[in-house]
């Protein structure tokens, strides 16, 4: 169940830095902290669904969310993982569409809802903020293009190897000389991050540990040979 939780002013915000909110003069982020809401998500909880109307933007003080569309047979396609700082829902409110994702919680979150009013109003009042919000819609369409081209020219093998390298680099804690995927997803939600069959995927993970190239903890993964998951994934190519 979702909670409002104290709202801290943005310019105290110690995750504003990872923001695209990290720039603007005082006198707008106390704009947005007059108008914004922040609020405490469970794991589980659905932030929006696709096809609903956005309100407004959302931006993580903390956690972790999935961004995911379903497909006609129910299987899960993750587009990504968003974490602090992010901001979500922004460009179906700029292209005043639906929106074209679901956003569902998967690590215990804190979000702050800015309403469309505030956000396109800081927008238009900003060059250097519109400037920042441009890039990075530039930066996600690009990353999308990547993924997409992975999708039809990297086998299985290498797409999994490839994210885990990019899981243990946002959420991994190091051991020495091996790195811990301090994130613990399912190995259903690891399949729709690649984009196969989940039975794909744990056998892969199992042929990748007789390998030694990652350990099992549960439901975590150890990173342990990430030069070996590097030539794996074809990352150099």
């Amino acid at each position: 169940m979702s909670s409002h939780s104290h709202n801290t002013p943005c310019e105290l915000c110690v995750s504003r830095k990872h923001s695209l909110f990290g720039d603007l003069p005082e006198s707008q982020l106390c704009t947005i902290s007059d108008h914004k809401n922040l609020i405490s998500h469970r794991k589980g909880q659905i932030l929006y669904y696709e096809g609903t109307k956005p309100l407004g933007i959302f931006c993580i003080n903390s956690g972790v969310v999935k961004v995911y569309k379903t497909a006609s047979n129910g299987k899960e396609q993750i587009l990504h993982l968003a974490q602090k700082g992010d901001f979500l829902g922004y460009a179906a409110l700029l292209g005043e569409e639906n929106y074209t994702n679901s956003a569902m919680i998967i690590e215990d979150a804190k979000i702050c809802f800015v309403p469309k009013e505030t956000f396109l109003s800081t927008l238009l009042k900003n060059s250097e903020f519109f400037k920042r919000v441009t890039r990075q819609l530039s930066h996600e369409l690009g990353v999308m293009e990547d993924k997409l081209t992975d999708a039809t020219q990297k086998s299985i093998r290498e797409r999994l190897a490839f994210v885990l390298l990019q899981l243990a680099s946002s959420y991994g804690v190091e051991g020495g000389d091996s790195q811990k995927i301090d994130l613990i997803l399912s190995r259903e939600e690891i399949a729709g991050i690649v984009g196969t069959a989940t039975e794909s995927v744990i056998r892969l993970l199992s042929e990748f540990k007789k390998d030694n190239l990652i350990e099992l903890d549960g439901k975590k993964i150890i990173v342990k040979d990430r030069r070996g998951l590097a030539r794996l994934s074809d990352f150099y190519a």
